[in-house]
């Protein structure tokens, strides 16, 4: 069970770093570099990853996903290969450390408001925001909550994941890896879907204003606001 939570490898100058951190480094040496690779040698593949992701994002916030994608792409490819890389022997999941999902929710709670502001305007979406004005509390309150609650949503998850593994793994381990492999890999992926998913929903409740978009031949086409999502997920 050791192998389940984060351990201290090194410190750099009094600082603990764990095997969650430099599981992180080494994970985001391998996206880049094979993002580099497979934009060289088959670069329909990265198209065909952003199509795949903007076609997702577009649909969860019924809304062109153009200017979120970046961010929410971003978002559930570094989950998923989070979630997923601890498969990798002496590597660790970076999410069962509760301070990845912390700060991950943390740039989801900056970006509702920098969105909003981007494309709304500052007075607008203030206004927005706090209308009627003594809502406001009720609504900084909701901020905070939901911002927690994906944090502990994804690292609860995928910890409770990591447990059970090691428990059946240690109990039947000639019997059972492939399977554990397996789940632990569904799992992984369907927790980066969530978070993504609720990282749409959070941004686009914040942008309730018809958005003007000109397409490819000129012509203006007016997408309806968003109505406000319960969080169903």
């Amino acid at each position: 069970m050791d192998q389940v939570f984060p351990e201290v490898v090194f410190t750099i100058l009094g600082i603990p770093v764990r095997d969650t951190v430099v599981s992180t480094w080494i994970m985001m040496a391998i996206i880049i570099a094979l993002a580099v690779v497979i934009g060289r040698r088959r670069p329909m593949g990265l198209e065909m990853l952003v199509d795949f992701l903007d076609d997702l994002i577009s649909g969860i916030m019924s809304r062109p996903a153009d200017h979120f994608l970046p961010l929410l792409g971003s978002l559930a490819i570094f989950i998923g290969v989070a979630n997923i890389i601890g498969l990798v022997p002496l590597l660790s999941s970076p999410t069962k450390d509760i301070n990845t999902p912390i700060a991950l929710s943390i740039v989801v709670f900056f970006s509702v408001h920098y969105f909003g502001v981007r494309l709304m305007g500052f007075w607008e979406y203030l206004r927005n925001l706090a209308s009627p004005i003594f809502l406001l509390p009720l609504e900084i309150i909701s901020q905070i909550s939901r911002t927690i609650s994906l944090s502990i949503r994804l690292f609860g998850n995928v910890l409770s994941a990591e447990i059970i593994v090691a428990i059946i793994f240690a109990l039947a381990p000639l019997f059972v890896p492939l399977p554990l492999e397996g789940l632990s890999l569904f799992t992984g992926v369907l927790q980066a879907y969530i978070f993504t998913a609720l990282a749409a929903v959070y941004i686009s409740t914040g942008l309730n204003e018809p958005e003007e978009i000109v397409d490819n031949e000129g012509e203006e086409e007016t997408y309806p606001p968003v109505n406000n999502q319960t969080e169903t997920i």
